[in-house]
């Protein structure tokens, strides 16, 4: 069973995702670390993110330890991997390495932003994870506090805008929402009532599958 959840950042899907791992015994992938590793490993080498050619070397030549630094989850890290992510040539470099997860015996969950519409478009059960801008600031804002970073609310506000733009306007895979996939609007829900949510959503696709 492959469990496609896709969303913007800081829509809750990876909180989503990694219960609905558990929920249903699967292994989750974070496909966003994949493009903050590539981000993070150009700018080590002194390069620039927004460099095409750069990006997709370093994406093709990925060393898997970066997936483990302690600091990726940054929001330098997350702009870098906004930004390596509109290309083209990093994501197909990406592309068998993400598919191939999904693929593995039992199936997988995996969370992006184009999961269920090109990595596994096949996907038994997809969801499509948003909430306001406003609320998904708040909730990095919070994130980023905790971890000591102390830009104000309206800085990242600035930046969840600016990172919603480049994911949806980007030529290669832009962020949508699949056909066939579940929304799931996390605005005004709990964390728990989001993930109970979710495992009904995906419940009724796999029995509307068989």
């Amino acid at each position: 069973m492959i469990i496609a959840v896709d969303g913007p950042a800081a829509s809750g899907k990876g909180t989503i995702a990694r219960a609905l791992a558990r929920q249903y015994g699967l292994p989750h992938l974070d496909t966003g670390k994949l493009y903050r590793a590539v981000g993070l490993s150009v700018r080590r080498a002194g390069g620039d993110p927004a460099d095409a050619a750069q990006a997709e070397a370093h994406a093709r030549d990925l060393d898997a330890a970066l997936l483990d630094v302690p600091d990726l989850m940054s929001s330098d890290n997350a702009e870098s991997a906004s930004i390596v992510s509109a290309h083209s040539g990093v994501r197909a470099a990406l592309l068998e390495r993400q598919r191939a997860f999904a693929r593995q015996p039992g199936g997988a969950v995996l969370d992006g932003r184009d999961i269920g519409t090109v990595i596994a478009p096949h996907a038994d059960a997809k969801l499509f994870v948003t909430a306001s801008p406003e609320v998904r600031a708040r909730r990095r804002h919070v994130e980023l506090s905790r971890a000591g970073d102390t830009r104000d609310f309206v800085t990242v506000l600035a930046d969840i805008a600016a990172r919603d733009a480049r994911d949806s306007n980007r030529t290669a895979a832009p962020l949508h929402r699949a056909d066939d996939a579940a929304l799931l609007d996390t605005t005004e829900l709990s964390i728990d009532a989001a993930v109970q949510r979710a495992i009904a959503l995906v419940s009724a696709a796999i029995l509307r599958t068989g």
